[in-house]
């Protein structure tokens, strides 16, 4: 993807290959880069990745990246990143990446800690509806060991990835709207609040409803700051929700969704109700 095109630009004869080399190659293998003496662990990143249509999308990570004496992680020829996958790591059905490789900063004689993006540009056609759920996460890093990057002699070249390192959610964004009334409404008459719940769709940049989802009405008495769910609704095929209470205080009405996998939790904004 983009690190990978990248490389291929800078590196030449190393191209998308080197990239791809699994972990389990012998040390100087005629065109074939070694096995790079690291390793990966303690890898953070968000639980979720929240995506919409349009904006790019940027998610921080961070790793610690274990190394043995023959590696020098301060040439300028090291790179290192974290990406996701899905499917098996040696034949991935997808990766995402970032725009840039990570940046490693020394931790001690053995170890540093690295840390990067992953960058996503749902509005450029780069995610599908489908690619929303469970991805892993994997590590790599190379070292080209002084070589000439345009043409290098690949068994110089070290290569390591190593995946499983964690997971991350990959969900389309979510919105919730809510519009209570009538107002004023008298004290104990019927008060109807309508919404919509709504989710990104990659495949065609828009908003759609998000079907027979269950809803929560709430209400937060004029005053206070908590809100109290009256009762659960469910969306529509159009994702509208309609909800009715009988009104007794003033105070503010509002939707909640407590998301899915795919999906994000989402509250609607309270929309404030006079009672006479």
């Amino acid at each position: 993807m983009r690190i990978r095109a990248t490389v291929a630009a800078v590196t030449g004869a190393l191209a998308l290959s080197a990239l791809a080399v699994p972990a389990a190659h012998a040390t100087g293998s005629s065109g074939t880069p070694y096995t790079l003496n690291v390793s990966f662990s303690n890898l953070k990143i968000a639980e979720a990745i929240k995506v919409g249509t349009t904006n790019k999308v940027s998610t921080t990570y961070t790793y610690t990246l274990t190394h043995g004496s023959d590696v020098d992680v301060t040439e300028p020829d090291f790179y290192s990143d974290a990406y996701l996958y899905r499917g098996s790591l040696d034949t991935p059905s997808g990766t995402l990446e970032g725009d840039d490789f990570a940046t490693c900063e020394v931790a001690t004689s053995t170890t540093a800690t690295c840390t990067g993006t992953v960058d996503l540009y749902p509005g450029e056609g780069e995610l599908k509806t489908t690619d929303a759920g469970s991805w892993s996460v994997a590590a790599e890093a190379f070292a080209f060991n002084g070589q000439n990057q345009d043409d290098p002699d690949m068994s110089k070249v070290g290569f390591k990835e190593q995946g499983g390192l964690a997971t991350t959610a990959l969900q389309r964004y979510s919105k919730l709207t809510a519009n209570a009334g009538p107002e004023p409404v008298a004290k104990g008459r019927t008060l109807t609040t309508t919404g919509k719940l709504s989710r990104a769709n990659w495949d065609d940049g828009l908003y759609h409803g998000y079907t027979n989802q269950p809803v929560k009405l709430q209400f937060k008495k004029a005053g206070t700051s908590t809100y109290t769910t009256v009762k659960t609704v469910y969306s529509d095929s159009s994702g509208n929700l309609k909800a009715t209470a009988t009104a007794q205080y003033d105070g503010y009405w509002r939707f909640s969704f407590a998301g899915t996998p795919t999906t994000p939790a989402v509250s609607a904004t309270g929309d404030y109700v006079d009672v006479r």
